[in-house]
């Protein structure tokens, strides 16, 4: 979808006798308010142009008239063949009306960044619309940075759109939330494509970082290469984001799975190149989201792992329900630690004491 501003707005000549820059300033002021002989996109889209008269007044009244559109003349507006930059308008004017805001979602005329911005809004309903639609995800990827920084992004759609990315939720984890959207299939990412995306970002300097991120390596990295690689991992958008952490080394989904969009430190933790002792790692980990806890808690697999229970019991990120039931499987000595620990919830410590009572050691 062209950007707003590089199409050309139109008048027809009815709309125009009233909205040209040369036309009278009563005439103007009177359009203005809305009370015009034309079609509702014709009108709206006449009060648009007025909306950037050089006279306040116009300007003003012209406005006020766009934002309160009949709801009959708006649902036309918003449904129908309309300028992209009146949707932009018009999505910011109505971004606390679900319906509306559904309404522009659903509208092909409606541009890239005005899907971005509907991706920003406490929605539930357009999360889903502007989810579902790969070709606008894969085109500007923005849409994918937004809909991973909305809290209203519920855990079924960030699985949806990561397997359309390519990483796909493992069999061990036990979904806590299902949608009735429809599942994609994954997109065929190459290393190839990850190094051209890393490439595209470093210029001349892209074969050895891009060794860094993806070759994986036994060493440690020195200070100033991983500094390096932060910056770099910094500036990628989400979709490069994710299809490295498909790709990646563990110096790279160490990077990226403490990044803040949880799409991005989503895919981190569900790479299919990430190692037992990496989780065992991450379930003690403070500094990591409350998101990326929650699905290393609800794999089976990796919870098999004493040591995974014992980080997710003893981390106080952990939803104090979950590191309490992990408490039930824990030898005596890490109980005990556990019960006169500082550093844990004090309900969590408090079940520690209760195990240990009816266990009779103490």
């Amino acid at each position: 979808m062209a950007e707003a501003h590089k199409i050309k707005l139109t008048l027809s000549p009815q709309a125009e006798r009233y909205a040209r820059p040369d036309a009278p300033l009563e005439v103007r002021r009177m359009a203005a308010g809305g009370a015009l002989p034309l079609p509702p996109i014709e009108l709206a889209t006449a009060l648009f142009a007025l909306a950037h008269d050089p006279d306040p007044q116009v300007k003003s009244r012209a406005r006020e008239s766009l934002e309160n559109l009949p709801d009959n003349i708006c649902q036309t507006v918003l449904t129908g063949e309309t300028h992209p930059a009146l949707l932009a308008f018009l999505a910011h004017a109505f971004k606390d009306h679900a319906d509306r805001i559904e309404s522009i979602a659903l509208n092909p005329a409606t541009d890239d960044r005005t899907f971005a911005f509907l991706a920003t809004l406490p929605h539930k309903r357009a999360i889903e619309i502007i989810a579902n639609n790969q070709q606008r995800m894969l085109r500007f990827p923005e849409i994918v940075d937004a809909l991973g920084d909305n809290p209203l992004t519920g855990r079924a759609t960030i699985d949806r759109i990561l397997t359309f990315l390519g990483i796909e939720r493992p069999d061990a984890e036990v979904p806590e939330e299902e949608g009735d959207a429809p599942q994609f299939d994954a997109v065929e990412v190459t290393d190839d494509v990850a190094s051209a995306a890393l490439k595209a970002l470093l210029g001349d300097d892209a074969s050895q970082f891009c060794a860094d991120l993806i070759e994986d390596r036994d060493d440690e990295l020195d200070v100033e290469t991983e500094g390096n690689l932060f910056k770099i991992v910094q500036n990628m958008n989400v979709m490069q984001k994710v299809k490295l952490a498909r790709l990646g080394n563990k110096d790279a989904r160490g990077l990226l799975i403490r990044d803040r969009n949880k799409i991005v430190a989503s895919a981190a933790i569900r790479s299919p190149k990430i190692t037992g002792n990496e989780v065992e790692t991450f379930s003690r980990s403070r500094n990591l989201s409350d998101e990326v806890l929650r699905i290393i808690a609800a794999n089976r697999e990796w919870t098999r792992s004493y040591r995974v229970k014992l980080g997710l019991a003893t981390n106080p990120k952990v939803r104090i329900p979950t590191a309490m039931k992990f408490l039930n499987f824990l030898q005596e000595k890490d109980l005990k630690g556990i019960m006169k620990s500082k550093e844990v919830a004090t309900p969590v410590a408090a079940h520690a004491r209760r195990l240990m009572q009816r266990k009779g050691r103490i």
